[in-house]
């Protein structure tokens, strides 16, 4: 086997092996982080370790288009600074390799997960967001069905007290000698009183559905009490109020997938119950095509920048690493609210940061290759060496 071969071998597997250990890392913290606003949302449920797992599971391909181009750039960071550091690069140069010729590796990585991100934006954060969504509300089914336990109050709903005297066997949320207390609106309580009541969940108003039948409502407003009869009344309350307020909205652009996204823009009238801007459209669009080229560019961007950083301690590297990347990040996002405003188009904004970076990862390797430093480098090389000098003397 040629040396090339096995060099290149060995760069994919560090790679690779950082790429894992970096993607559990972000991915781990953020999912925690998610963990903690879902509490209030599952607390008092009957949820499972396995409930819990499956909801992060699904959770996973919207944060993984977010965290892969970092995990890319991290990886091979980490990679070619660890090889400049140790005088791997020295010795492959000694060798007759010059860093054009390492370049395929990082560059095969990077393209590999480019194209795993562009799945994951296309297809997979759509069906995970679905598959989150249906099991929260399987989850909230399993909150309505404690809630119609006979003979108890319950107030697991906020701001309402419920009351079955009865629950029909067999037909689930039907119930007997309903007593509902609203306090929701401040100032202001509705007591209602029925013969029968039924709990149902609407998943495409995204709203629990609290019907009567045959019944009276006294309304209590300060000192004032009016009272009403009724042969049929309902209370609809959002899904968000069983969530606690932790929202869930299927016709947010960032949870479509990308096949609905175009119709939207190609045929709006198609969806008169949507009203959607047309640039938050385009600016959905354009993300998720310009984050999968993200890992491309972020991943060429590192490999010239770690060989020019030579000599630098990992944890410095990490948090150059993460410096750079919340750089990039902070010009995306600046270019993707100039977009918004209508002053450049979303395309031009977000595409342009992918651009910039490119470029500069070019200029960046030709130094690289030619043992040359950017001046920024040299600059903060040599003020490090002054500050040093001065806390001798």
């Amino acid at each position: 086997m040629s040396l090339i071969r096995v060099v290149h071998r060995h760069i994919f597997y560090e790679i690779g092996r950082t790429f894992v250990l970096s993607l559990s890392c972000l991915l781990g913290i953020i999912l925690l982080g998610r963990m903690l606003q879902l509490r209030e949302a599952l607390m008092g449920q009957a949820v499972s370790l396995w409930d819990i797992a499956q909801l992060f599971f699904y959770l996973c391909p919207f944060f993984l288009m977010l965290v892969m181009p970092i995990a890319v750039m991290l990886a091979v960071f980490l990679t070619f600074l660890r090889m400049s550091t140790e005088n791997e690069l020295v010795a492959l140069k000694a060798s007759g390799l010059s860093l054009y010729q390492l370049l395929p590796t990082p560059l095969f990585f990077s393209v590999l997960a480019a194209v795993c991100t562009l799945f994951i934006s296309y297809y997979g954060l759509s069906w995970g967001m679905e598959q989150f969504r249906d099991k929260m509300f399987q989850l909230v089914n399993t909150r309505t069905e404690m809630t119609i336990q006979a003979g108890v109050f319950n107030q697991q709903i906020p701001g309402i007290t419920f009351y079955a005297n009865q629950v029909k066997n067999g037909q689930q949320g039907e119930m007997r000698f309903v007593f509902v207390q609203d306090k929701r609106q401040k100032g202001i309580t509705y007591n209602i009183v029925a013969d029968l009541g039924k709990l149902a969940i609407d998943k495409e108003e995204d709203e629990l559905f609290i019907g009567f039948e045959n019944g009276h409502i006294y309304r209590r407003d300060k000192d004032k009490l009016n009272i009403m009869q009724f042969a049929s009344y309902a209370i609809h309350l959002p899904l968000t109020n069983l969530f606690g307020n932790f929202h869930i909205n299927k016709d947010k652009p960032s949870d479509m997938s990308v096949a609905k996204l175009l119709a939207l823009r190609d045929h709006p009238d198609k969806y008169p119950n949507l009203d959607i801007p047309p640039e938050k459209i385009r600016m959905e669009l354009t993300k998720r095509r310009a984050m999968p080229a993200a890992c491309f560019v972020l991943g060429l961007f590192a490999m010239p920048i770690a060989c020019i950083f030579r000599g630098m301690r990992q944890q410095y590297g990490l948090i150059l690493a993460l410096g750079i990347f919340m750089l990039y990040y902070s010009f995306f996002s600046v270019a993707a609210s100039i977009g918004k405003t209508g002053l450049i188009s979303p395309e031009l904004g977000m595409w342009g940061t992918n651009i910039l970076f490119l470029l500069i990862a070019l200029h960046a390797m030709h130094l690289a290759a030619n043992e040359r430093r950017l001046y920024v480098v040299n600059w903060t090389s040599s003020f490090l060496a002054w500050i040093r000098s001065s806390k001798k003397a």
